[in-house]
């Protein structure tokens, strides 16, 4: 229980120094959102402006007095995400939470497909790699996985796009799904749902299997030549209960910890896709914040990755020693 605890506490810890750190960054970099307010706000209303006239317009448009100490708005900016609220977007002129909150279930039907198709698709190659271990199949799977692993997301994302998207126009180029059609449950709106996010997903499941499958292999070579596995073949157990129970289970094991990350981590993979296919999700709008300089909704994307990573990797730590009793118990011993 003291573990757990130690662990909330290490995690809470770890969100409150990212924000405020960000915090401060973003309003003490010269040049920075604040300046661009400034001017924005100077060419607007003209340069006769007094500068507590400036103040008030910042304050009425991001709900931040500039005025005050650093100290003092970093406690009102955190006392109001305490409550809900992280602040107004000075580019689109609405609440950040009404933004980012109708994104994150793009992000997470984005994200989550392509990371379940790249890790099945990944650990089945991964085993059937291992079981062909010298093959050609296995020699040739390997380069092509080495290959993907090293390719970044956006490269597939950029190659699809235009040979998929453009030339061959099989695929819709953004947005994420027709305009024309009613949203709800119903069938053809779920089709093109589909048909927009098949790019997307295809782009970061495509990278991500290699990895998962190099790492796959490597697991199950090594638990295929461990002793219980003799000993369960002589025992006459059948080659599918042997290669599911035995191999499949302990090799996927340590892969657990690096799926959580990946969960954790999937927002904030999603930024440079969701811009390349003009899909609005949080990584598409925090591109946008940046462009802009609209810093509340850059917070507010910003702070939302780093929570979803925090959690995926607090999660991964609180709960291995549940799916390996090994790794709680200290053994070394292969679980049957």
């Amino acid at each position: 229980m003291n573990y757990v605890l130690k662990r909330l506490g290490q995690a809470v810890l770890t969100v409150l120094v990212v924000v405020s750190f960000s915090f401060a960054l973003i309003r003490l970099l010269p040049g920075g959102p604040m300046d661009y307010l400034r001017a924005k706000i100077i060419e607007q209303g003209g340069s006769d402006l007094s500068q507590e006239a400036i103040n008030m317009r910042i304050e009425a448009q991001t709900g931040i007095t500039t005025d005050e100490p650093i100290y003092v708005q970093y406690v009102d900016y955190m006392t109001g995400l305490l409550q809900g609220d992280f602040g107004q977007s000075v580019w689109f002129g609405d609440p950040v939470a009404e933004i980012i909150g109708p994104a994150i279930p793009w992000t997470v039907f984005l994200t989550g497909t392509a990371l379940f198709l790249g890790f099945l698709v990944g650990i089945s190659l991964g085993a059937f790699m291992a079981y062909k271990e010298g093959s050609r199949f296995d020699v040739g799977a390997t380069g092509v996985g080495l290959f993907l692993n090293s390719t970044p997301n956006y490269v597939v994302a950029l190659l699809g796009l235009t040979f998929l998207g453009y030339q061959l126009e099989l695929f819709p180029t953004g947005g994420r799904y027709a305009s024309e059609l009613t949203v709800g449950f119903n069938l053809p709106f779920l089709l093109s749902v589909l048909h927009h996010g098949a790019l997307p997903i295809l782009s970061m499941a495509i990278v991500a299997f290699g990895g998962w499958a190099l790492n796959m292999r490597g697991n199950s070579i090594r638990i295929l030549g461990e002793d219980f596995l003799r000993v369960a073949r002589l025992r006459g157990l059948s080659t599918r209960r042997i290669a599911i129970r035995y191999v499949a289970r302990n090799a996927i094991l340590p892969m657990y910890t690096g799926l959580m990350i990946a969960i954790g981590t999937a927002f904030g993979g999603a930024i440079i896709i969701e811009n390349i296919f003009a899909y609005p999700g949080v990584g598409f709008y925090m591109i946008q914040s940046i462009n802009s300089r609209d810093y509340p909704l850059m917070m507010g994307a910003f702070i939302l990755i780093t929570v979803a990573m925090v959690i995926g990797i607090t999660i991964a730590d609180l709960t291995y020693g549940w799916i390996d009793p090994r790794a709680r118990g200290g053994g070394s011993r292969e679980s049957y």
